[in-house]
């Protein structure tokens, strides 16, 4: 590849991202405009500003962007509509990050005249592919340099050093090994590395950053009910509210009982197995309210073969292929299925728990009247069920019968 002219690297102003700027800068002789995305990490990001600066960025290629409500909205909430759950349990909090992300990277090189875009993402993990699988499915014709792969600066002590050669702030908790690494947005807080290596440990309660620990969560238990339209999450408690603010509300709400917590070893893209600890409590409980309308309003059939598709959904997201015709297929089938997804479910929050209480809808298929242990008034007749039966249980008399014969 050769040497980018202009290069449009995700920024987040610390350390690493600093390095990588100021590395981009000796290695090519480039020009280099920063990307920083707030999506809810609940950091101050105009230090990022003042450090970008500081390493000899322009005002004009300096770029800060509040995408809260664009990630909630066309990212986390398509995702939720699916139920999405990496190997059963992981919420997705960083895989659906990425791809907004690698999209505004790959917008701003475009509007910049950039012919590269640089990420902060290591070798050995899942980021680096979904940065570049997104990139490259939205600009095929883009460079991606990953200074993680290319440059000789493989531990802590040589970053260091390199940092201090090139006047770069560090900070002073850095200048010993982190405890652990962070990524977090509106969605999720996700910890790994360090004192989380060992999966035979349990965690250090210091590792949780967004909620409390379920023992010393409130005695008493809080309900909060959320209304969806379509499989979207509209309002919480009769308030209508933006799509980052009813995530903002509900991750408070989580966070104060202790939900949605999560020790997770995992299996990544590239092969290895590793532990993280994932925090996202508005996200469980909004997935547990969307299952608790969806219980009310979806069939059977369509619900029962979007669980079946689930799991690949879930994958492609993990894998870094959110913006792949497959994924969009799918996408279209789960969003069919929520056409009278809408209703209010009502969800207890207690000691780490987030439960469905109660739900109701003018969509709802379920009948009191079928199902009632009491006098149906004729909705159902139970004598139908002896030939539904009987046509059912016509080929498991049959396969009886051959084998009954066989070993005769």
């Amino acid at each position: 590849m050769s040497a980018p002219k202009k290069v449009v690297l995700a920024y987040s102003g610390g350390l690493d991202t600093s390095i990588i700027l100021k590395w981009l800068q000796t290695e090519y002789g480039c020009e280099v405009v920063t990307f920083t995305a707030d999506l809810g990490q609940g950091e101050e990001l105009e230090p990022a500003r003042k450090k970008a600066e500081m390493l000899g960025i322009r005002p004009e290629n300096i770029y800060i962007e509040d995408l809260r409500e664009e990630f909630v909205r066309d990212f986390v909430f398509p995702m939720m509509r699916a139920n999405a759950l990496y190997e059963g349990l992981y919420l997705l909090g960083t895989s659906i990050a990425r791809p907004l992300i690698s999209k505004r990277l790959v917008e701003i090189a475009a509007m910049t005249g950039a012919d590269a875009v640089a990420h902060g993402a290591t070798g050995k993990g899942n980021d680096q592919v979904r940065f570049e699988l997104s990139a490259y499915a939205l600009n095929p014709e883009i460079k991606v340099i990953a200074p993680w792969r290319l440059w000789s600066l493989t531990s802590r002590t040589k970053l260091l050093e390199f940092a201090e050669a090139n006047q770069i702030p560090i900070a002073k908790d850095k200048r010993g090994e982190a405890p652990f690494s962070v990524d977090a947005n509106l969605l999720h807080t996700s910890s790994e590395g360090k004192v989380l290596e060992n999966p035979g440990e349990e965690a250090p309660d210091y590792v949780y950053q967004r909620t409390v620990h379920p023992e010393d969560a409130p005695d008493a238990p809080e309900m909060v009910e959320i209304t969806f339209e379509k499989g979207d999450a509209v309002a919480i408690d009769g308030v209508a509210m933006s799509p980052a603010a009813i995530l903002t509300r509900l991750n408070e709400l989580g966070g104060k009982h202790g939900v949605g917590r999560l020790d997770l070893v995992e299996n990544r893209f590239v092969g290895m197995k590793s532990r993280g600890i994932y925090e996202t409590p508005g996200g469980t409980i909004l997935l547990e309210a969307h299952r608790g309308i969806e219980q009310i309003t979806l069939d059977s059939g369509a619900g029962h073969l979007k669980d079946s598709i689930m799991p690949r959904y879930a994958e492609l997201i993990y894998n870094g292929f959110w913006f792949s015709p497959e994924r969009e297929m799918l996408q279209a089938l789960i969003d069919k299925s929520q056409e009278h997804v809408t209703g209010t479910v009502r969800v207890k929050l207690y000691k780490g728990l987030a439960r469905t209480v109660a739900r109701w809808s003018d969509r709802s298929l379920y009948s009191e009247a079928h199902v009632t242990f009491e006098e149906d008034a004729g909705a159902y007749d139970q004598k139908d069920a002896q030939g539904f039966i009987q046509l059912n249980a016509l080929r498991l008399k049959l396969i009886a019968s051959r084998n009954r014969r066989l070993k005769g």
